[in-house]
């Protein structure tokens, strides 16, 4: 007899770790900690990037979008995994579901696309210093901007209802920590073939292509920095690539971890831990890398506390 699935409106229940009580414990007050950093750090980010004259050029127009992209992020699906994990009721409702997933999926494709930018932006300013302020005028960058938090909309809009009408299974678990994609997908006991292949398409495009697009700005970058001649020239070209380096390794390797994997109940419990990473921990150690390699923000840092 197959699984019974229906289409009504009910309630979730997010399992996240439910078959380890004493391991959400401990998250709870992990994630709680690093939401609460999450939020400080990014706000400082925007801050400063907003207040300070100096830091009124593309780079760091863009590094205050991508704050406010994972302040967004980060707190559509944090605050519901904390009351998740911290007591027996896992429910989510089936409103509060569909807005996660929406918003979810809107700014997780926008961040796929500010990082493609973002290394567009670097690769300008190294190959073409020159060129640079005029290649990347104030109309040009929030015309990215905008097409960022567009395109990153669209995709939401196209594959979140595509996965919501589906038929879902009468006990609504689902074996996740928030409400994405493959989970949902799993929870549907009707042919999925659809969205799965839709779910690839999606994933090909906003991150297979863009990781080629960010690997071959840098392959550029590369060659360009080795003609510099100056060994402090070198070091001055890299300086911003590597942090927006790290961010995209860190962004992108759990994130294609999770959603090109292959299938089996092995990697979809290391899947819960990807997701974790990249929706509690990456928003957190962001902004760091940006500050800690960064003289001028830490100046612009000191400036904006020295006037307050």
């Amino acid at each position: 007899m197959g699984t019974v699935c229906n289409g009504s409106h009910s309630d979730f229940i997010l399992l996240g770790f439910s078959d380890k009580p004493y391991l959400e414990k401990i998250l709870f007050w992990f994630i709680l900690i690093f939401y609460c950093l999450t939020l400080a750090e990014n706000i400082i980010i925007i801050l400063v990037s907003s207040k300070d004259p100096k830091l009124h050029i593309p780079m760091y127009f863009f590094l205050s979008n991508l704050s406010l992209l994972e302040l967004c992020f980060t707190s559509s699906c944090v605050p519901q995994m904390l009351l998740n994990f911290w007591g027996p009721e896992k429910t989510i409702s089936y409103t509060g579901c569909a807005i996660q997933l929406y918003i979810f999926l809107w700014l997780g494709a926008s961040e796929c696309v500010l990082l493609v930018v973002m290394a567009v932006d670097r690769y300008v300013a190294v190959c073409h210093p020159l060129q640079y302020t005029t290649i990347m005028s104030p109309k040009l960058c929030l015309q990215l901007v905008i097409m960022v938090w567009g395109l990153g909309l669209l995709q939401s809009l196209i594959q979140s209802p595509a996965t919501l009408e589906l038929p879902f299974c009468l006990h609504r678990r689902v074996d996740d920590i928030v409400c994405e994609v493959p989970a949902l997908i799993q929870l549907s006991s009707a042919d999925t073939t659809y969205n799965e292949v839709q779910m690839s398409i999606a994933s090909a495009v906003l991150l297979v292509v863009p990781l080629i697009i960010i690997l071959s700005s840098y392959g550029v970058i590369a060659k360009t920095v080795l003609r510099i001649k100056s060994t402090a020239g070198q070091k001055k070209a890299l300086s911003t690539c590597t942090s927006h380096l790290l961010v995209v390794s860190l962004f992108y390797g759990t994130v294609t971890a999770v959603y090109l994997q292959p299938k089996n109940p092995y990697t979809h419990e290391r899947g819960k831990f990807l997701t974790l990473f990249y929706t509690v921990v990456t928003p957190t150690l962001n902004p760091l890398i940006y500050t800690l390699r960064n003289k001028e923000v830490k100046g612009a840092l000191i400036r904006l506390v020295k006037t307050t």
